[in-house]
This record gives structure tokens, C-alpha cells and sequence, in this order.
């Protein structure tokens, strides 16, 4: 070891992990003025999200989206006849969407404005990591201050048969889909997964662990959301208790128990979407003296580890597991190692605008925080929602399934949060997050003018109703 302490190269700031937050972090550090180097050892360059997430589901979503758009044609008074797809040419599309995303981000690991290690990288103490190059052989360097964003890999809990099951990475890979499927979890991965197979023809069953959809979310959202499922034809069970996926000569059987009873259902296939887990094997933190909360790096505020030198972003620290989150976290736990070498004052990352969307059918998404939530965190709330199966520009368009909500407090009428389940939920949301960002109340939201007819002045209609309540 000493004689590689002699020779090793050190780094004001490392970043272990090339994806979205570490290269958010290495941006920031190195505009700070901080010598850094970034550590991949995927064997692809890009992370969850350009790899196995958010750009590659999306993709596939989308054809499934349009082919669902043609099955429906007849409603429009329009003919699609004989329609059909390529399941081929849909991955053929999405791998080569993948190739740009990817090659894009090497390269603005590679531009130079920091160096850029392809290997696995392992503690040795607080200050030191050796890391095995992808190319064989290895190298040692020295650290100031750091950063772990090393993301999370699927998790597989202890049932019998999960072996068996595809994985969410699996399914993007699905050159032929499945007369039927069930999919296990009730979270955003599970219903884009059970939404994108049915578009495709799949018969699908839904088994969620929770006694209801999308864990945390307000129970009127969650149920739209297993209502519109059940509108298309997609079984949902919530409640439940998997017992073993078993592999038969006619395909797979899952035997669960629900309320008092054990019930099995058949598909052709079985989709793991329990959830992902940190991805921290291999990185010997005990030896840095970084400690864990559960399965994920514990953090403070400040993104800042139980070694005061080190910080963590992303999946691999939570508490949200979404790409924008895990940038502003990379890049707050630049800043303060910044602040921690250079002097100045430490920055904290506010979740008050936390955002998640699920591109299902109906879409999802909420912001700030939930009715529920929002009552446990002490305020007096005062809610109101609206329907879309009452609201014109989405009768046009035939998607009525849903509601848009507001969460207002009722002392100030400050918007606390937001929701909605329907078409474009995902680009709808961003109304909410904007008013929210300049701390507008709901009489405020009323007052801005939206032009007649489309999805965005659904809001007002909530906003009117809560400024009402608020003067009586």
C-alpha cells in the first residue's frame, strides 16, 4: 500500500458513477474549480436512466401508445383496418434513440472538463479508492472530498420462484409479447410495464402488495388509476400476499393469498416490479466510514454522508428515486464539497416541489405534497378536485378517465400540492409545480387566464373552488 501512496493521483472531488446525478455532480464540481474524476464500471456509459429507465420505457411506451390510438380509431369515425406491429422494429427504434442518448452522454463525460475512469472503484480508507480498470490492471487515487451515485439494480426479495420472473430490464428487450402477463407491484414501473403490454394485445393481471396502487399516493388517485386499468381490461388485485411463481408445461402460475383466501392466477409470463435497491456492492463503505439507512447511503440535508468529506446522489441514497431529483442532488453535494474545501456556506436541497410521474394510461402525476401527507405534516388542509369526464377539451379528445386536485393551506390558501390522473398528466402537473415554485395561492392560480379549449384550464376550476371556500 505505501508504495502506492507515493505515486497515486489525487482529486479535489470523485464521483463514483456516471449517470444522471454523478454527472451532474462532476459538471458542478469541476465549474467550482475543483479537480475531479468520474469512476464508471457499467459496462455501458449513460445509467439508469438513458440504459434501463426512463428514455427507453418511454420509447417503447410511446409506440404502444399509438398503436392503442389506432385500436380505438372506430370511435373517431376513422378505419384501421388490419393494423398491426413489429415488435423488432419497435426495440430496433428505441435501441437506436438509446445509441444517440448514450453516445451523447460519453461524450460529455469524456469532454475534458474532468477526467473520466472506466473501472470499479472500491475504498481502501476514507481518502483512497483502488480501482479495477475495465481494460484489466489497476489504479489507486486520493480524494479530498467525494461523491457515491452508483445508482440501484432490481431488486429480487425473498420469494419462491422470483427467479423466474422477467425483470423491468428484461421487458425492454421483449422481442415478442406475451398473450398474457402478470406484473408484480402496484409503483410507476409496474403499471407502465402492465399498461405497455395490454396496448400491445397482452391480457393483464396486476398483484400489488398494498391495499391499494402507487404506495403513498392520496387513495382517490390511486383508485382512478386502478379504475381506468380495470376500464381497459386489466385485473387488479391489491391486498396481496405472493406464496411461489412456479414455471408449468402451459406456462407460469403465481399463488398468492388474498383477504383469507390463497387464490393462483396463470399467464404466460411474470413481470418483477417489487422495486430496485441501492447499487453498493463491492464498495467497501464500512472502510470509508460512510453508514446506511436501511438498504440506501444515509444522507442529511445536505447530501452529506456519516463521513462529513463525502456525499451521495440518486437511487443509491433516496429518498426519491427520479432522474430530475437525483441532478439536483448530485449537483447540491458538489456545491457543498465545494463549500468544504474552499470555505462559504452550505446549500440544502428542498423537496417542497418533489414531482413524480407515471406514464401509464390513464398518466399520473403529482407535486408538494399530498392531501394525506400534508395533514400529517400539520396543516389545515382545504382540498378540491374536477373531473375530466366533465371538462370539454378532454371529452374532444375521448379521454375522460380522472381528476385533477389541489391541496391548499387552509390559513393562507398557499398551494401545497397537486395531482392528476388523465390524458397528459405528466405536461399538466408542470402548471402546478410553477405556481408552487413562486409560493402562489389557489385564488392566484384562478385569476391566470387559459385559453378555451384545452387540458391546462381544468385547473382553474379547483382553484375557483378553494378561493370560494376560502371567502366563505
Amino acid at each position: 500500500m505505501e508504495e502506492h501512496i507515493k505515486t497515486m493521483k489525487e482529486f479535489d472531488f470523485a464521483v463514483i458513477g456516471g449517470g444522471s446525478g454523478g454527472y451532474a455532480a462532476a459538471r458542478t464540481a469541476a465549474s467550482l474549480g475543483l479537480s475531479t474524476v468520474v469512476i464508471e464500471g457499467g459496462e455501458k456509459v449513460g445509467g439508469l436512466c438513458i440504459l434501463r429507465g426512463c428514455m427507453p420505457s418511454k420509447t417503447l411506451i410511446e409506440s404502444a401508445n399509438r398503436y392503442r390510438t389506432l385500436r380505438h380509431a372506430a370511435e373517431f369515425g376513422l378505419r384501421a383496418e388490419g393494423i398491426g406491429f413489429d415488435a423488432s422494429a419497435i426495440l430496433a427504434r428505441k435501441d437506436r434513440l438509446i445509441a444517440e442518448f448514450a453516445d451523447y452522454r460519453r461524450e460529455q463525460l469524456e469532454g475534458g472538463c474532468f477526467e473520466f475512469i472506466r473501472g470499479h472503484a472500491e475504498f481502501l480508507d476514507p481518502h483512497c479508492l483502488r480501482i479495477a480498470l475495465r481494460g484489466g490492471g489497476e489504479t489507486i487515487i486520493s480524494l479530498k472530498s467525494g461523491c457515491i451515485a452508483t445508482g440501484s439494480v432490481i431488486n429480487r426479495p425473498p420469494i419462491p420462484g422470483i427467479e423466474l420472473c422477467l425483470s423491468s430490464d428484461d421487458l425492454l428487450e421483449l422481442a415478442v409479447i406475451p398473450p398474457s402477463a402478470v406484473v408484480l407491484g402496484g409503483g410507476p414501473v409496474a403499471l407502465e410495464m402492465a399498461h405497455y403490454l395490454e396496448a400491445l394485445g397482452s391480457r393483464v393481471t396486476i398483484l400489488q402488495r398494498n391495499t391499494q396502487l402507487l404506495t403513498g399516493s392520496d387513495h382517490d388517485v390511486a383508485e382512478a388509476m386502478a379504475e381506468g386499468f380495470r376500464r381497459r381490461g386489466i385485473e387488479v388485485l391489491c391486498g396481496t400476499r405472493l406464496h411461489e411463481i412456479e414455471r408449468n408445461t402451459d406456462g407460469m402460475n403465481v399463488r398468492f393469498e388474498q383477504g383469507n383466501g390463497e387464490l393462483s392466477v396463470k399467464a404466460s409470463v411474470v413481470v418483477n416490479a417489487l422495486g430496485r435497491r441501492p447499487a453498493l456492492n463491492g464498495l467497501a463503505l464500512d472502510k470509508a466510514g460512510v453508514a446506511l439507512q436501511g438498504p440506501a447511503i444515509c444522507t442529511d440535508p445536505e447530501q452529506c454522508t456519516t463521513a462529513r468529506h463525502l456525499f451521495a446522489a440518486g437511487d443509491c441514497c433516496g429518498p426519491y428515486e427520479v432522474v430530475h431529483i437525483a441532478v439536483s442532488q448530485g449537483e447540491t453535494a458538489a456545491k457543498n464539497a465545494a463549500v468544504l474545501l474552499k470555505g462559504g456556506s452550505a446549500v440544502s436541497l428542498d423537496y417542497r416541489l418533489k414531482l413524480f410521474a407515471c406514464f401509464a394510461e390513464p398518466q399520473m402525476a403529482a407535486c408538494g405534497m399530498g392531501e394525506q401527507e400534508a395533514r400529517e405534516a400539520g396543516h389545515d388542509v382545504v382540498t378540491a378536485s374536477y373531473p375530466f369526464n366533465d371538462h370539454g377539451k378532454s371529452l374532444v379528445k375521448g379521454e375522460t378517465d380522472g381528476f385533477v386536485k389541489l391541496v391548499a393551506d387552509e390559513k393562507t390558501g398557499l398551494i401545497l400540492g397537486g395531482a392528476v390522473v388523465g390524458p397528459e398528466a405528466s405536461e399538466l402537473i408542470h402548471e402546478i409545480v410553477v405556481a408552487m415554485a413562486f409560493h402562489a395561492t389557489a385564488g392566484q392560480l384562478a385569476l391566470v387566464p387559459h385559453y378555451h379549449p384545452t387540458l391546462s384550464e381544468i385547473w382553474t376550476y379547483p382553484a375557483e373552488e378553494i378561493a370560494e371556500k376560502l371567502k366563505a
